[in-house]
């Protein structure tokens, strides 16, 4: 090969990665504007349905849906109306954005959560917690079904969740960082605030609700785990298990929101008995243990 061909190869690869940098930053400025443009919207359009800003957010677990009863409820948004909003398509899950007023506070209340194992990405997972502090959200309140491995624990039991192990999920911060939503390395050793979890303990104490408190494990699902997962997350140091919250919780988290979180034990996993697992099980046992998840979050509201 004569140099001044050499030359040319070597060039034309410059040029080739010259180019493809310069794409790929200005994709990078697409995508970033493409989510402040999309929380725009949504909020744009939600608050032609509801124009007071909520202060607390609220996101209800696997069979819990009758929450909303609970509610002075001011309006109810499908989320085939909401811009940008992904559907729900499990069972026990609903699929509205309810406004409202609760203890004297004026909530938003998400009556069906979506999940990785779904198909969605996971920051659309994660979208409605953008949504929710786009919309004035000061605090957020979460609730979900879970898996218990603790060996203390019974079905129909509450925990409060104090940390989670979300190493069997994918980050819904992975990729361009906004700014104006978070840092790039937002510190997570508080994931679960300490305050609101004084506060909840204090409450069940007065309402004479037993709590345990532990560390929550989320996996992808759809599957329930084998008996030696189960086991190999208990090791791990995971009280309970779940599909949901931990993406929520990270991106509640990077936008400085502060969560409190709290698990229905709708399932042993660590048992003898050879039976099986089945998602109507788990949507009885948390609609069963709803009314004291209900006290709890009602009390705690009245507080914040």
């Amino acid at each position: 090969m004569n140099w001044w061909q050499n030359e040319s190869r070597h060039t034309t690869v410059f040029c080739y990665f010259q180019e493809h940098n310069f794409y790929r930053i200005r994709n990078i400025h697409t995508n970033k504007m493409n989510l402040i443009n999309k929380l725009n919207e949504t909020t744009a359009v939600i608050r032609e349905y509801f124009g007071e800003a909520p202060e607390i957010g609220i996101v209800l677990g696997s069979g819990l849906g009758n929450f909303k009863a609970n509610m002075k409820v001011a309006c109810e948004i499908p989320y085939e109306d909401i811009p940008h909003f992904p559907l729900t398509t499990v069972e026990g899950h609903g699929g509205s954005l309810i406004f409202g007023t609760m203890s004297g506070k004026t909530v938003v209340c998400m009556a069906g959560r979506f999940h990785f194992y779904e198909g969605y990405a996971p920051e659309d997972v994660a979208f409605p917690m953008r949504v929710m502090k786009w919309l004035g959200v000061k605090t957020v309140l979460l609730s979900n079904a879970a898996g218990g491995m603790n060996p203390a624990f019974h079905v129909g039991d509450l925990m409060i969740i104090n940390d989670h192990i979300s190493l069997f999920q994918q980050n819904p911060l992975i990729g361009p960082n906004l700014e104006e939503l978070g840092p790039r390395f937002p510190d997570m050793s508080e994931p679960y605030s300490h305050e609101l979890i004084a506060k909840a303990k204090a409450i069940a104490a007065g309402l004479d609700i037993p709590l345990h408190e532990g560390v929550y494990a989320g996996v992808t699902g759809p599957t329930f785990e084998t008996r030696a997962e189960y086991k190999m997350l208990h090791i791990l140091g995971a009280d309970a298990v779940g599909m949901s919250t931990v993406q929520e919780v990270i991106v509640a988290r990077h936008m400085g929101l502060p969560v409190f979180a709290l698990s229905v034990i709708t399932d042993l996993g660590i048992r003898d008995q050879l039976n099986t697992i089945t998602h109507h099980e788990v949507l009885e046992a948390a609609a069963a243990a709803e009314p004291k998840m209900t006290a709890i979050f009602k009390a705690l509201i009245a507080q914040l």
